[in-house]
């Protein structure tokens, strides 16, 4: 499947833009949105959710405003501890974007459509349509299911987001800026590193239903598959406060290695009762299963005896030029957590993308998912390897394929110490990418 959209469509749309800029048709403004009809704006043709007037507490008077959509896990979601650093952090970095002078004669407003989607795909579907009208496009949607819930509207209406997950997925939608290695990819890295340094000789994948889940467990499947061991996949359901099911198949089986995938406190349960239990193996969790404060619950004691932790990238105290402006821009108060790192990390593809729209003259919605498939690589100013961020091309051409493996460790903001900085597996490097993980299980 091609990823990127035939050039035919973007240029009906830009002839059509041009037939109403010839006309003089204007859409009218909407709220902070702006109208479906392209208009021209210091010579940057713009539809919905790009205005002449300014931001609310703009930081440049003179400019005009882009308004950008926010969906997170706020409030009751497993993920809450999460959305809030993320969202946090993606406010703080589009403050730094304005303060640089905007883009393209526009500052960035990230605060006046923030939804909480509570990590249900229903919610999710409902507050994106409230917004939709009035943003040009997603900073954050968080969650794989949520966002495949509003996935096909995305890419219908030409609404780019910048996905707060990584499912593989994410590499086969027009719309979706992803940034780090996916689930699948990541567990494929986890394991092959795992049979190198412990001798592993089986596995037991412990996940949530759905695209985050299932994408993570069919990279286990596959990387113990072409390694000879043996594979048991275990699905639960967050927010089960004993985790019964799974404990008792963990301990039941003794597998070397238990790969989670689910929410922190999740988590916490699964690796703090097996171990009470009696299991010794190992833990090694996906990306979004740890928080700092699993170091302060009962658990703490079995994840740093049992614990390792895949991810995308390396953690918030890193030492790179991005890391340093991401802790710059939150302040000295602010403790470390790496949603913080991912809600940075993410938004730099969307930023490459409204830079790139601006050059050509075209921050409408269609100008923007025109402007993502010309984008080759992005500057992630350190916190990714160069060649990270290729949205020009085939997903198995482009997909980003290392990550890295931590330790906690409470002398970390984080309470993860990096302990395998960027690498790919053998088996992740010769996966052909033809469609989702999940899919081909």
């Amino acid at each position: 499947m091609d990823k990127r959209k035939d050039n035919v469509v973007r240029l009906t749309a830009l002839l059509a833009a041009a037939v109403l800029l010839a006309t003089g048709c204007r859409g009218g403004d909407d709220g902070g949105g702006g109208g479906d009809a392209a208009e021209e704006e210091g010579g940057i043709a713009t539809d919905v959710g790009v205005t002449e007037e300014a931001c609310p507490e703009a930081v440049n008077a003179d400019n005009g405003c882009i308004y950008l959509g926010t969906i997170s896990d706020l409030t009751v979601g497993p993920f809450a501890a999460l959305g809030k650093p993320i969202t946090d952090a993606q406010v703080a970095f589009w403050r730094t974007v304005n303060e640089d002078g905007g883009i393209g004669g526009y500052d960035i407003d990230v605060t006046t459509y923030v939804r909480d989607n509570q990590y249900n795909p229903e919610i999710h579907n409902q507050v994106y349509r409230e917004i939709k009208p009035d943003v040009l496009a997603l900073a954050q949607t968080l969650g794989s299911p949520t966002t495949a819930a509003i996935i096909d509207d995305m890419e219908a209406s030409d609404v780019v987001g910048a996905p707060a997950s990584w499912t593989s997925g994410n590499m086969f939608e027009d719309v979706i800026l992803e940034s780090g290695t996916n689930y699948c990819f990541e567990a494929m890295n986890a394991l092959d590193w795992a049979v190198q340094e412990y001798g592993v000789q089986s596995v037991m994948a412990v996940h949530l239903p759905g695209d985050y889940g299932d994408d993570a467990a069919a990279g286990m499947k596959y990387a113990a598959e072409q390694a000879g061991l043996q594979f048991t996949d275990v699905e639960t359901q967050s927010g089960q406060t004993n985790q019964a099911g799974a404990i008792q198949a963990i301990v039941g089986q003794q597998p070397d290695l238990v790969f989670v995938t689910t929410g922190p406190t999740d988590l916490a349960v699964i690796v703090g009762q097996a171990a009470a239990a009696g299991y010794q193996g190992r833990f090694i969790g996906s990306s979004p299963t740890w928080n700092p404060g699993l170091l302060a619950s009962p658990a703490a004691p079995a994840l740093q005896a049992l614990y390792h932790q895949a991810g995308p990238w390396a953690t918030y105290d890193t030492d790179t030029p991005g890391h340093q402006a991401m802790r710059d821009a939150l302040g000295s108060g602010v403790q470390g957590n790496d949603g913080y790192t991912a809600g940075w990390v993410w938004s730099y593809p969307l930023k490459a993308a409204l830079e790139q729209a601006a050059d050509n003259g075209d921050l409408t919605r269609a100008g923007l998912v025109e402007a993502i498939g010309q984008l080759e690589s992005v500057d992630y100013q350190g916190m990714l390897p160069e060649g990270a961020g290729n949205f020009s091309g085939e997903p198995n051409e482009t997909v980003f394929r290392e990550s890295v493996i931590s330790v906690p460790d409470p002398a970390s903001s984080a309470g993860v110490r990096v302990i395998q900085d960027f690498f790919v597996s053998p088996t992740a490097e010769e996966y052909e990418l033809n469609a989702p993980c999940y899919q081909n299980t």
